[in-house]
């Protein structure tokens, strides 16, 4: 149990680390909007979100950041609870990941408004700037940065409908905690399938009633 609890303070410490170093540097090095080439297939795009519901202003911007808030201190619980039970570290990394992700996108919502001012397109944003942040406390924005547009073409002209256009394979722009709560969860339906259904239906139990679904 020890030797779970320390895993999961150092993969949910590293990983939100990591995602935080990059993200300030991308927000005080490059103005919004600036890309850099690394490979045809893989670009660093500084960009940020909202993170604001059907475009709510004000309302669905601290909804959202509250259920995030929420969301980390039930899944603490959940950790705590099936660490307890004894179940297999796999299942408790995976969660560890979606975790330290879920609290790397929180700190921007949290306090980058308060710790940098605005970036713009001519502009680069100013870490504990004079003039304070561009948003209260709850309002910030979250950085993404990481882009790969794997295929980047036109559909040919005989196509119905779209021939012509342009055509770009995963136009996502997302961060590192993006990254690792992604590998969570696929890691998550990937290996450990049986123990999420299993605990769907009758909830978090000791291990000796599941066996079958840690394998």
């Amino acid at each position: 149990m020890k030797h779970q609890g320390r895993l999961i303070t150092f993969i949910v410490t590293a990983v939100v680390l990591i995602d935080q170093l990059i993200k300030v540097v991308i927000k005080t090095t490059m103005n919004l909007g600036e890309e850099i080439n690394i490979l045809s297939w893989f670009k660093i795009h500084f960009t940020e979100n909202n993170g604001m519901a059907f475009g709510m202003e004000i309302f669905g911007k601290l909804f959202l950041t509250s259920f995030r808030v929420l969301a980390v201190i039930l899944i603490i619980y959940y950790l705590t609870r099936i660490i307890n039970k004894g179940f297999k570290t796999g299942y408790i990394i995976c969660l560890s990941f979606i975790l330290a992700g879920a609290l790397g996108n929180i700190i921007d919502c949290l306090f980058y408004g308060v710790l940098f001012n605005e970036s713009s397109f001519i502009t680069t944003a100013t870490f504990l700037p004079e003039g304070g942040g561009y948003a209260p406390f709850l309002y910030g924005k979250v950085v993404d940065m990481f882009y790969f547009p794997i295929i980047d073409t036109t559909w040919p002209n005989w196509v119905p409908f779209i021939g012509g256009e342009s055509f770009r394979f995963f136009n996502a722009i997302f961060n590192f905690a993006d990254a690792s709560i992604s590998c969570g969860i696929v890691a998550l339906v990937l290996f450990y399938g049986k123990t999420l259904n299993h605990i769907s239906l009758k909830g978090p139990s000791s291990p000796k009633e599941t066996t079958n679904t840690h394998a």
